[in-house]
């Protein structure tokens, strides 16, 4: 008997029903962003990662992707200057960057040009489906820098630190693999030091410096030269997958 899929819980592909909160388009691109995505983005996806185009969820062949390089991730990269930034300063890394918001997609594709940096690959997309296809144990090291804040108690929810967002993360990441958060909000600074140890990660943190002090190949966000100027407080908390 064929299986009817329920509307509460699936997409009519078979994807399971993930609410997205968040924008995804903004201001209108200029005409450079739209050719970066026409000319740019089909060829720098990580591969089949969509239901439609990968309804067994088959995982993604890294070993083809990078030729064996250790892979990064990089979860909501804003306008991708960390992300370019680490790609140059390890060439020897694959790092895949995940990001929905595509006016956010399109100045990472103009920044990749610029530098011409070739180990870095973009989904445009809910990290989740990223998750869904990505080997276990594949990933060595994550970034979530400056993640949105959602202010608003009743929102808390929304943040990725959670387990609909942190679980999957943890299935993917190796053991001793890094994770490495940064945020200038003392309420997500507080859920992520609850929630992310119950994926299955230890706080590394041995005194105040080790999250007041950036790590030593940071490179500033936009967001994080905002809460500067905003007199807000960065955090740097580093986490290791057990």
């Amino acid at each position: 008997m064929t299986q009817i899929p329920n509307p509460k819980t699936t997409h009519a592909s078979g994807a399971p029903w993930r609410n997205f909160y968040g924008r995804v388009r903004g201001k209108t691109l200029r005409d450079s962003q739209r050719t970066f995505l026409d000319e740019d983005l089909e060829a720098l996806s990580p591969g089949p990662v969509g239901w439609e185009e990968n309804p067994d969820r088959a995982p993604l062949d890294l070993a083809a992707l990078f030729g064996g390089r250790p892979v990064w991730l990089e979860i909501g990269f804003g306008g991708g200057e960390h992300l370019v930034h680490q790609a140059a300063l390890y060439p020897d890394v694959g790092i895949i960057g995940c990001e929905p918001f595509v006016n956010a997609v399109a100045m990472l594709l103009g920044k990749i040009r610029a530098v011409g940096v070739e180990n870095l690959r973009v989904h445009p997309g809910d990290a989740r489906d990223l998750f869904d296809v990505l080997p276990a144990g594949s990933v060595e090291k994550a970034f979530l820098l400056y993640p949105d804040p959602w202010p608003k108690k009743r929102h808390h929810r929304r943040r990725f630190v959670t387990q609909d967002h942190l679980q999957p993360l943890a299935r993917v990441m190796a053991p001793g693999a890094e994770l490495r958060v940064a945020t200038d909000i003392p309420d997500y600074v507080r859920q992520t030091l609850i929630e992310v140890p119950k994926a299955g990660f230890d706080w590394t943190a041995g005194g105040p410096q080790d999250w007041r002090r950036p790590w030593a190949d940071w490179l500033p966000t936009r967001y994080e030269q905002k809460a500067l100027r905003e007199g807000r407080v960065p955090h740097y908390l580093t986490f290791v997958k057990r």
